[in-house]
């Protein structure tokens, strides 16, 4: 590429009117990669200059190959490309222009006054066309018009895919413990600080991250990652994204979950499920608060906040070696742990309700009122699959109009359980032994599908039953 030069003052923008428009720009997540191309060293200079004080990566390129050469290392969410280039136009580098997969915003600019020109280009799929000479204030605002409906298109994604989860972002329960949770989440929300969420499965642990990042004050999106559902071949990709050719069937280049995060946050449940590399990778990100596409040999700033959370004991995965110290420690900077349901029956009542409101709205049926033996029997139940669990249960009551103290009476009480109840005396593990087995056997042995149904990884699943059934064998012999 070629050296700057000193700026050159017949086609470059005018910086009068700035000082008082300065107010008109809205803040943007900085963590917004930049290409310009012009042919003009001035130009490049100039507009590189004044990106740069907004955006995290600006590079520049004075011709279409130079361009395409770093648009094959790295993503760029906008390219400002002027038409007239020597060799190719902007309005022929078909590369950018027809990656569907991948494609950013584009600003065309050009100092001939054709009205063709501009159509052409418009057509060709520019966000945006602009005259030379220019006021940098105009620049500006066109970059910040396209970054903003970027940053609105992730959002619009990720708004869809919680709003298709179904997820209340409302934390219900009364008792000390919960009260406890909800005053650290208070404190700790408008912080930046890196958070590691602690509990059973099904006990609300991605609630508590959406309330977070909902009291965060952040304005990007939450991206909520399940870390053990995700293969580990894959996980790095979907994570940082890839450039194109990184590996086999790479065929463009794609923006990773870090990214789509920007300025948001981004959660990694079951973070206990990650594969021991990416552990190390993950740590860099923590560190270094940037981020490597693979196949990329440029990182990308980041903005977004970390939470990760897990149901194991990752003080004693760190002991037998499945999960790395150090990370361990950058992710335990501090813990909220949720209680099991079955340590704070207070709250049983306050669910059932909010989830007898929420499921007959959902079912589109009549609102059922349960009588105080129901909710004494729900109070007394153990609850293995915590809120899930409870939710699941007022569900099937609904369904098939049995309150549940009568659907409990139904089950019998001998060491022989049936499809839904548990004998009285069995313990915590054996109940959650038949639930699980209960579950595989209706995947049809499909340990996958049944874990995806219990909301666990296939991993933990893996692990549960060599727990079980290996210790069975060691007894029978």
């Amino acid at each position: 590429m070629m050296l700057e030069s000193p700026l050159n003052e017949s086609k470059c923008p005018k910086e009068d009117n700035m000082s008082q428009n300065k107010k008109d720009l809205k803040p943007l997540p900085s963590a917004v990669s930049v290409l310009i191309v012009d042919d003009e060293p001035g130009m490049r200079s100039f507009l590189k200059k004044a990106l740069s004080k907004k955006f995290a990566l600006v590079e520049t390129a004075s011709s279409v190959e130079d361009a395409e050469q770093l648009r094959s290392r790295c993503h760029f969410d906008l390219l400002v490309v002027d038409i007239r280039l020597p060799g190719r136009s902007g309005i022929e580098w078909h590369e950018a222009l027809n990656d569907q997969e991948r494609r950013s915003d584009i600003i065309f600019m050009t100092g001939y006054a054709d009205m063709d020109v501009a159509i052409k280009a418009l057509r060709a799929g520019a966000s945006d066309f602009i005259m030379k000479p220019f006021h940098l204030e105009q620049m500006m605002k066109a970059v910040d018009r396209c970054i903003e409906r970027r940053l609105l298109k992730r959002e619009n994604l990720m708004l869809r895919r919680e709003v298709s989860i179904g997820q209340s972002s409302t934390i219900i329960g009364s008792s000390d413990a919960m009260q406890e949770v909800k005053h650290v989440i208070e404190r700790v929300a408008p912080t930046n600080a890196v958070i590691l969420i602690e509990g059973e499965s099904g006990t609300g642990k991605e609630l508590v991250a959406r309330q977070l990042h909902l009291l965060s004050g952040r304005q990007g999106p939450f991206v909520p990652v399940n870390c053990g559902a995700i293969a580990p071949e894959l996980l790095e990709s979907e994570l940082f994204g890839h450039a194109a050719g990184a590996f086999t069937g790479a065929k463009g280049n794609r923006e990773g979950l870090f990214s789509f995060a920007s300025g948001g946050t981004i959660f990694l449940d079951e973070i206990g499920e990650m594969p021991l590399k990416m552990q190390t990778a993950l740590l860099r990100v923590l560190e270094q608060r940037t981020i490597r596409p693979v196949g990329s040999e440029k990182e990308t700033n980041i903005d977004v906040r970390v939470l990760a959370a897990t149901n194991r004991k990752l003080a004693e995965e760190v002991e037998e070696g499945n999960f790395r110290r150090d990370l361990y420690y950058r992710l335990n900077v501090l813990d909220i742990v949720i209680p099991p349901l079955r340590d704070r029956p207070e709250d049983v009542v306050e669910l059932t309700h909010h989830f007898t409101r929420q499921l007959a709205s959902e079912l589109g049926v009549k609102e059922v009122v349960w009588s105080h033996e129901d909710m004494l029997k729900l109070q007394q139940h153990e609850w293995p699959g915590n809120i899930r669990e409870l939710r699941n249960m007022i569900e099937r009551c609904i369904l098939l109009g049995k309150p549940p103290a009568e659907y409990w009476k139904q089950q019998p009480k001998s060491d022989m359980p049936n499809e839904s109840g548990y004998p009285l005396d069995w313990g915590l593990k054996e109940v959650e032994k038949h639930h699980v087995t209960q579950v595989v056997d209706l995947h049809n042995g499909n340990k996958s599908a049944a874990a995806r149904d219990l909301g666990v990884s296939r991993k933990t699943l893996d692990r549960k039953y060599k727990e079980w059934f290996d210790t069975d064998k060691q007894e029978e012999s």
